[in-house]
């Protein structure tokens, strides 16, 4: 395998070239090797090719312009439906109508897709993980009629790439390993894992351009703010009661 992990980059443009149901089903069955919350596997995936569905779902995402662009689009959903049903149906009595249902759920949904994405990738397939999925989750339930026990956590476009951008910063290794029990940051470890992202001219032209002194300004005051992410807070504690999996 020639793919390279540490020369991954987010696609956002694709060209036409169909993405087959032949390949996509491989690389789906593939992944079901995934490591699973007592071998559950309390995941389901929403495979959406129609344009229409596309539009419907871009309002969800923000309207990003991948989402209607891209040959397909992936939606990973935490799913205790299933396992629920099966012990329904097998004189069981379920008990997954809870947070921590919700979060084994999640935790497997997102384990199976972080392995589609290795598989696509190697194969040659662009992809872009949109983290939109839990802002506007009762959006993508309505769209994809998702029913109880089930709830987005991740979505992502596939295609195959029509651009090669240069891949991400990303902190040194050393940032987020602890030895034995955690390190608290220091000032003095801050500035020697941000500095370099900070330095780099892409990043110090995003400060400038939103005139703030700092590229955590930027984060903080700009994308995401206290104010955006207590109120998206709410809506998805909305979504996990609508869904079943709070009360």
């Amino acid at each position: 395998m020639d793919y390279e992990l540490k020369m991954r980059r987010t696609i956002r443009q694709y060209t036409e070239a169909p993405v087959t149901d032949e390949l996509l089903h491989s690389l789906l069955t593939a992944s079901l090797r995934t490591q699973t919350m007592g071998n559950l596997q309390l995941y389901s995936v929403v495979v959406t090719r129609s344009d229409d569905q596309k539009r419907r779902l871009a309002p969800a995402h923000f309207g990003q312009p991948m989402v209607t662009a891209a040959p397909v689009v992936l939606t990973f959903c935490a799913d205790f439906r299933r396992t629920t049903r099966w012990a329904e149906e097998r004189q069981a009595d379920p008990g997954y109508d809870n947070l921590l249902s919700f979060l084994n759920a999640a935790t497997d949904a997102l384990l199976y897709c972080q392995t589609f994405c290795n598989l696509a990738e190697a194969r040659g397939l662009g992809l872009c993980f949109l983290g939109t999925t839990v802002y506007s989750p009762q959006t993508v339930v309505d769209v994809l009629r998702l029913p109880r026990l089930v709830f987005p956590v991740a979505t992502i476009t596939l295609g195959w790439p029509a651009e090669e951008p240069t891949p991400t910063d990303r902190l040194p290794l050393e940032a987020v390993v602890h030895n034995e029990t955690y390190t608290d940051y220091t000032r003095e470890l801050i500035d020697r894992y941000y500095a370099p992202k900070e330095a780099l001219p892409e990043n110090r032209h995003f400060v400038d351009i939103n005139h703030k002194q700092t590229l955590a300004q930027v984060y903080t005051d700009c994308r995401y703010t206290r104010r955006d992410n207590e109120a998206l807070s709410q809506t998805l504690l909305q979504a996990l009661r609508q869904q079943g999996f709070l009360r």
